[in-house]
């Protein structure tokens, strides 16, 4: 077997392996992270993958092999920006339930891998807008999607940038609140995925956020909410608000997350139903 074909073997047993660990059945989630070749977003080896917390170790050599586990590598490792995990990324967009021609927003694309794999989701009948804020990202991004001319790739602020209607909007990043934009975007029936999150100062210093992934779903003028699982995860600039904060992190501690049910473009919510809020919006149990 030459060294592609064990490539092409390796790929699809990764593909396998982290679907299930996101547990998705989905066949067309599967072909596209077989498909995919990470090494084409992740530059030229070595890379350096992320072990410990806040600790990197580079690959022995620049073998595309070693990209094909369940792990983050370094985008720029001073700012601890990564390529994310890909079972969690893939079960992040398992939510998202994208289907061929659709329109999905991708908020903090870094440099399109899993744009990519959206992308071949909705097909060349659908499209992806794809922002990211970190400019070095962007450029990287709007090469290796070079590709897709059904991608549209953005540098700037995803909480602000005027979008088109969609069906999916992912969030990769820590919001602590969901932006006017995001809910206005989505269509009836459009999903939201949305990390929101409270902010921490790591070990190494470096500003993280943690929480849990909401799933936003809208039926006309409502919005229902579920929690699907925690998170930490890099800030959403232009997203951290310090009233949505402070809330979000007395909400976190007296738990109850998990039984949110409702999003509310309004902060005027009765105590009992409330289990958190801030200027224009709330999450409620009913």
């Amino acid at each position: 077997m030459d060294h592609e074909a064990e490539l092409a073997a390796v790929r699809r047993a990764y593909a396998k392996h982290i679907t299930f660990a996101a547990r998705s059945s989905d066949p067309n989630l599967k072909s596209a992270f077989a498909e995919l070749r990470r090494e084409d977003f992740l530059g030229a080896g070595p890379w350096k993958i992320a072990g410990a917390p806040h600790v990197y170790h580079e690959t022995p050599s620049a073998d595309p092999v070693y990209l094909y586990q369940d792990v983050l590598v370094a985008l720029d490792a001073d700012k601890e920006l990564n390529n994310g995990k890909p079972s969690f990324l893939a079960f992040l967009l398992s939510l998202g339930r994208l289907a061929p021609g659709e329109h999905a927003v991708h908020v903090g694309a870094g440099v399109g891998y899993y744009t990519a794999v959206m992308a071949r989701l909705v097909g060349m009948t659908g499209r992806v807008t794809a922002i990211e804020y970190e400019q070095a990202l962007a450029a990287r991004a709007t090469a290796n999607l070079a590709a897709y001319p059904h991608v549209q790739t953005l540098h700037g602020d995803g909480s602000t940038a005027p979008l088109d209607p969609a069906d999916v909007i992912y969030v990769n990043a820590g919001a602590s609140h969901p932006a006017d934009s995001w809910l206005d975007a989505l269509k009836d029936g459009g999903r939201l995925i949305l990390p929101l999150t409270v902010g921490y100062d790591g070990p190494s210093g470096m500003a993280g956020t943690r929480g849990a992934i909401f799933l936003i779903e809208r039926r006309g003028r409502d919005y229902s909410a579920k929690w699907m699982s925690p998170t930490a995860i890099y800030p959403c600039a232009g997203m951290r608000d310090v009233q949505a904060e402070e809330s979000l992190t007395q909400a976190f501690k007296e738990g109850g997350e998990k039984r949110v049910t409702r999003l509310y473009r309004s902060e005027k919510v009765s105590a009992e139903s409330c289990w958190a809020r801030g200027p224009g919006w709330a999450l409620a149990y009913s």
